[in-house]
């Protein structure tokens, strides 16, 4: 029996996306059954959304987070080796980009599914592709220390790695505006920082400002959904 793949579904990255899934992946989505989500409740909200008809109480659901046992993750897998595709899906954004749907996605490759992705929304490219910043080079930090020595730290250290490489990394947005203070506060006046915010939603607001002019700045970034860049001269 051939076996089933592995799709990789992008979710919308807010509520209200103006962003429009193409009917090659909505089509995809009614024929699944099977789904990994990284939290059940966001992952059966985006079925709704893309697929309002689709009869959700057949469906057969794992989740696959930070609470997920990992010597479990491989049992996912079983109905595409009797033939069902499975469809993985994130809370926001793409799978497998810092999200812990990459560890399914490896175990696919070693049980020799196939992984096909799909086209969508993820916040670290999109703020890449519209920062101006190097996009033939650049390096996705994650999150950045919460102890404030340690994180200056870090500040400094990927402002030198940056004149060769876009440095890009991202915060929880209530600690968006403390993280600005530091940039702002640490980097030196010509490096670029790049604050990409909501994106794909109707507020979406993505700007790059050399660093002594983003301290002439006003906005509040608190609660918003943010992805950092930095590129030093």
């Amino acid at each position: 029996m051939e076996y089933g793949s592995l799709y990789l579904i992008p979710n919308y990255l807010g509520k209200d996306s103006l962003h429009e899934f193409n009917n090659n992946t909505k089509s995809i989505i009614n024929e699944i059954s099977y789904f990994v989500f990284e939290n059940e409740k966001p992952g059966r909200a985006f079925l709704k959304a893309v697929s309002p008809t689709k009869n959700q109480s057949t469906l057969i659901v794992n989740t696959l987070n930070k609470f997920t046992v990992k010597r479990e993750i491989k049992s996912f897998l079983e109905p595409c080796l009797n033939g069902n595709n499975i469809g993985l899906i994130s809370d926001a954004g793409c799978p497998g980009i810092a999200d812990p749907g990459a560890d399914l996605i490896s175990i696919a490759h070693e049980m020799k599914v196939k992984v096909k992705p799909l086209v969508g929304p993820s916040s670290i490219f999109l703020a890449l592709m519209a920062s101006g910043m190097n996009g033939q080079n650049f390096m996705f930090n994650g999150y950045l220390s919460i102890d404030k020595k340690e994180r200056k730290e870090q500040i400094k250290l990927l402002e030198k790695k940056s004149n060769s490489t876009t440095q890009i990394f991202m915060e929880t947005p209530y600690r968006n505006d403390n993280l600005i203070i530091d940039l702002i506060s640490y980097l030196k006046p010509l490096t670029k920082l790049c604050i990409a915010t909501d994106i794909t939603l109707e507020n979406e607001l993505i700007k790059t400002e050399l660093i002594r002019d983003w301290k002439k700045n006003k906005i509040i970034y608190k609660k918003r959904p943010s992805i950092f860049l930095i590129q030093s001269d």
